[in-house]
C-alpha cells in the first residue's frame, strides 16, 4: 500500500505580516491594561494612605473634645478663606500618661488647632498642627487671666497630626429641639453642643508636586489642581472627610478661682 500525504505550505510573507500585527496589538493592549491597573493601584492606595491621615487627625481631635470643658475664652476663629483655615482651642481633660511629670499637678490641659507650613528637606508642607499644653501651664494661665494664650502657636512644642491638608474648618453648632444643627451663638456661659469638622486633603500625586505655599494658595501652574472650594468633593486629587463630634460638658464653665492640685 502506497501512502501519499502533502508536504507542509510555509506562511507567506503576508500572513507573516498579519499575524505580527495582530500580535503587536495583543500586546500593546496587555501593557495599556497594566498601565491602567498599575495606576488605579495608585490612586487606590494613595486614597487608602490619605484616608489613614485624615481619620487619625479626626480620632485624635475627637479625643481631646471628648474631655473638653467650656471656658469663656474657648477659641473659635472662623476663616472666611475660600479654602479654610479655622482655629481651634479649647481645654480638655486628659489621663496622666499624656503629660510629663515634671508640669503635670492636675488633669485639665489646653490644646489648639491650626493649619500651619512646615519646611522638610527644602519642601513646604501644609499641615494640620496640633498644640498642647500640660496642667500647669493651664493653672498658671487661670491665675494671670491669660488663657487664651495657651491657644497661641509654640513652633517648638506643637506637632503635625496631618499633612498635605488643603482646608481645615471646625464650626461650634448647637441642636434645636427639632434635632438639627444650627449655627453656635457666642456667649459666655454656654458651650456648643458638638463641632462639625470638614479637612480636605491633597492625595500624594498631588502633594507631592506642591512644594512652596504658593503652590499649596493655588496660585502656581502646579497649584492648579487644587481647585474651587465648592468643587472639593469631585476633584479627584483631593479627600473630604467629614463629621460631627460632640463638645464634652456642655453645660459647664471652669471656674478661674480653681486651685491646683498639690
Amino acid at each position: 500500500m502506497i501512502i501519499t500525504g502533502t508536504t507542509p505550505r510555509g506562511f507567506t510573507l503576508v500572513e507573516l505580516l498579519a499575524s505580527m500585527a495582530v500580535g503587536g496589538i495583543i500586546l500593546l493592549a496587555a501593557a495599556a491594561m497594566l498601565g491602567n491597573s498599575g495606576a488605579g493601584y495608585e490612586r487606590v492606595s494613595s486614597g487608602i494612605g490619605t484616608e489613614r491621615e485624615a481619620r487619625a487627625a479626626l480620632n485624635q481631635i475627637a479625643s481631646d473634645l471628648a474631655g473638653a470643658v467650656f471656658h469663656k475664652d474657648t477659641r473659635f476663629d472662623e476663616s472666611s478663606n475660600n479654602w479654610r483655615d479655622d482655629r481651634i482651642g479649647f481645654l480638655t481633660m486628659q489621663p496622666d500618661e499624656a503629660q510629663t511629670d515634671r508640669k503635670r499637678i492636675g488633669d485639665l490641659c489646653a490644646v489648639n488647632y491650626r493649619i500651619e507650613d512646615i519646611t522638610s528637606e527644602g519642601r513646604v508642607i501644609r499641615s494640620l498642627m496640633r498644640g498642647f499644653r500640660e496642667s500647669s501651664e493651664v493653672f498658671e494661665a487661670m491665675r494671670q487671666d491669660k488663657l487664651r494664650d495657651l491657644f497661641e502657636p509654640e513652633r517648638d512644642l506643637d506637632e503635625p497630626i496631618a499633612f498635605g491638608v488643603i482646608s481645615f474648618e471646625a464650626r461650634p453648632k448647637t441642636l434645636g429641639n427639632d434635632g438639627r444643627w444650627s449655627a453656635w451663638s457666642k456667649n459666655d456661659t454656654r458651650a456648643p453642643d458638638a463641632l462639625e469638622l470638614a479637612i480636605v486633603l491633597a492625595r500624594r500625586p498631588l502633594a507631592n508636586r506642591l512644594k512652596q505655599a504658593a503652590d499649596w494658595d493655588g496660585t502656581t501652574a502646579a497649584g492648579r489642581a487644587i481647585g474651587n472650594a465648592d468643587e472639593a468633593d469631585r476633584n479627584p486629587e483631593l479627600e473630604t472627610y467629614r463629621t460631627i463630634v460632640r463638645f464634652g460638658n456642655p453645660q459647664e464653665e471652669t471656674d478661674d478661682t480653681d486651685e491646683a492640685a498639690p
